[in-house]
């Protein structure tokens, strides 16, 4: 058989009489174990995913990330500073279907249904969750006492939950996930209760058994095979102890420095003529007040040193590796802007806010597009609608935008692309996580009521810089075409 493309192979390369091909022996540097690289190297393995995330390991990492960031004061401002620029106030639903009256009467019944269910509290937790355990579940059922008319409610669901039970063991099953031949969740292990409760024994063998239809997990994969996450601060906890230690080893050599206030000191030999002390005796010195010291002793007062000067550029460089695990920017992750500029600001805030729009597409594609399905299902009941809702429907996820450091700058250059045709008002309102047609009709009706109380419209005033004096040729054939489209 030929396959496609095959040729012939080539003769042999011959070679001399009496000689031999020369052999080419190449290798990696970084695959060589060296006695220098030894001991770096030492915990190296080849684990699969789940085998590198077995659930003591992820146990074990869970409960130090959260002691972490329930004493460090970065940690957790880092963390809450994910979760609020990830979530902000709740994404908002926008429906693309032919028929704008079901969608506005759908579109307002989800964002009440969401205030009733608290849904934007809860996915900042679940986002808190995943940066502290690794991953976050939540549960999707009927809620009867819910005060909406869709009741389906949204239970979270701590990662310790999700185990696999004592004394029993399913086949293809991973933690308490069971998983059919390609790899796809078949069902959740959840306990009732949570293994850390007080005076819950029986714990290991309460269970419930939750279809996967029923069940949202979110999490992190960083390797192919991963079905547990592990926690996105796992890099940097050790940095997060180093921060913590090195701060308090400061405080102790300052207060520890300021507590001995002086020393006794002789420059007589030993048995010399100095009178004989007690060593380590206390003496006490009254304030403002001359004294008389022993014969050949003298008086030294201890300087104290600390904080190094070294201390704030520590620091610096600590929250800086930090923070580079979580895609966050230095002045981000320490609250502190004072050594930027404008352009420095701007440069490293977009590969943030590029991390935060990833992060939003994974949480619509995982959670909340689940949500809205089982959502639309209850909601057709629950509305009495016709049109059923099975498969996928059009829709859009909007988000808080990102305020513009320089407003002045970001509107001439969002005048320039409208101008240009570069860009949408759809766009530029995605930007501010505003919907554009729900933005124009209410600018429309602001501009009817003003006509209507004699109000002046005035024109939206030219963003552009303007051209020199001298220039009135230029300025006489200038298009403001921008303007009307702005």
């Amino acid at each position: 058989m030929m396959w496609p493309f095959h040729r012939k192979a080539k003769a042999p390369r011959s070679f001399p009489v009496g000689g031999s091909p020369k052999v080419l022996r190449a290798r990696y540097d970084a695959a060589q174990t060296t006695a220098e690289n030894a001991r770096h190297w030492a915990m190296a393995d080849g684990l699969s995913a789940d085998s590198a995330a077995s659930p003591e390991v992820r146990r074990k990492l869970r409960q130090r990330a959260r002691y972490e960031v329930a004493n460090n004061s970065y940690a957790k401002g880092i963390v809450l500073t994910l979760a609020n620029d990830c979530i902000g106030t709740g994404p908002r639903l926008q429906l693309l279907s032919d028929d704008d009256g079901v969608n506005s009467r759908m579109e307002a019944a989800f964002a009440q249904w969401s205030k009733a269910v608290n849904l934007a509290q809860k996915l900042r937790t679940m986002r808190m969750a995943k940066a502290t355990d690794g991953e976050t579940f939540a549960v999707l059922g009927i809620n009867l006492s819910l005060d909406s008319a869709v009741q389906l409610d949204v239970q979270l669901v701590e990662a310790d939950r999700v185990v696999e039970p004592a004394g029993s063991r399913v086949s293809e099953s991973i933690d308490g996930i069971a998983f059919d031949a390609w790899g796809n969740p078949q069902a959740y292990t959840i306990l009732k209760r949570h293994p850390g409760d007080m005076g819950y024994a029986s714990w290991m063998n309460d269970h419930d058994v939750v279809p996967a239809t029923s069940v949202i997990h979110w999490f992190r994969g960083d390797r192919p095979g991963q079905h547990r996450g592990i926690p996105e601060i796992t890099p940097a906890l050790p940095l997060f102890a180093q921060l913590r230690r090195y701060t308090l080893a400061v405080i102790a050599a300052a207060e520890t420095a300021a507590d001995f206030a002086a020393v006794l000191y002789t420059d007589a030999p030993a048995n010399g003529e100095a009178q004989a002390l007690e060593p380590m005796d206390i003496v006490s010195l009254e304030k403002r007040m001359a004294t008389v010291l022993p014969d050949g002793w003298r008086l030294g007062q201890i300087d104290a040193q600390q904080p190094t000067t070294s201390y704030a550029e520590f620091k610096k460089e600590i929250l800086n590796e930090i923070a580079r695990c979580l895609n966050l920017p230095f002045n981000v992750a320490a609250g502190n802007s004072a050594g930027y500029n404008y352009a420095s600001g701007r440069l490293d805030h977009q590969t943030y806010f590029k991390s935060i729009r990833v992060e939003q597409a994974h949480l619509a594609e995982q959670v909340l597009d689940r949500i809205l399905a089982v959502w639309l299902k209850e909601a057709r009941a629950a509305f009495g609608l016709r049109r059923r809702f099975d498969g996928y429907l059009p829709h859009l996820w909007f988000f808080d935008g990102t305020e513009h450091v320089d407003p002045a700058k970001e509107a001439s250059a969002q005048a320039t692309r409208l101008s240009s045709n570069t860009t949408t008002l759809a766009a530029e309102y995605a930007r501010q996580g505003k919907d554009w047609e729900v933005e124009l009709h209410q600018r429309a009706k602001e501009l009817a009521l003003m006509r209507e109380l004699g109000l002046t419209v005035s024109s939206t005033p030219s963003t552009e810089p303007q051209a020199p004096i001298e220039q009135e040729d230029d300025l006489d054939d200038h298009d403001d075409s921008h303007v009307d489209a702005a």
